[in-house]
């Protein structure tokens, strides 16, 4: 068994690795081409490595979210697919405000343009933050305590 630590580490890397790999395909699939990394690295002033690093980074503190907290405080939601769909929707939201935040702390700098549809580019950002939160919530040891039952 994985402690939450282990948990949180896993998941985190697993899902960002996913959103990043469904942004990907999204792009090359005609939806507006967005990349954390690029915008991360832009308003920072950093090297796009450092973007790199900071999404991971970015991905593992939403697990840990997940993991010491919205776990159990979703735990009314029995499907473990829907708890990740509403932890990821939550996940947005944090991002849309944490976002701004940033770019009032480091400026926008190099941030790249949008590209597109502003309507298309929330609704991939959206799609691409609930199959995140649906990764870490089938990556999470769930907080609900599972019975044993007894087959006969």
């Amino acid at each position: 068994m994985q402690n939450k630590i282990q948990q949180t580490v896993i998941s985190g890397i697993a899902a960002t690795i996913v959103m990043t790999l469904l942004m990907m395909m999204g792009a090359a699939m005609g939806m507006p081409k967005m990349s954390p990394p690029d915008m991360l690295a832009g308003m920072t002033g950093m090297p796009v490595a450092m973007g790199w690093v900071m999404h991971f980074l970015i991905g593992i503190i939403f697990a840990a979210g997940y993991v010491f907290f919205f776990n159990k405080w979703l735990k009314k939601i029995s499907s473990k697919m829907l708890r990740g769909a509403v932890y990821g929707i939550i996940a947005f939201v944090m991002a849309q405000i944490g976002f701004p935040v940033m770019d009032s702390i480091f400026g926008s700098g190099n941030m790249p343009a949008p590209e597109g549809s502003m309507v298309l580019m929330m609704t991939g950002s959206v799609m691409g933050h609930v199959v995140f939160g649906i990764v870490i919530a089938l990556l999470v040891k769930s907080a609900i305590p599972v019975t044993k039952q007894i087959i006969k």
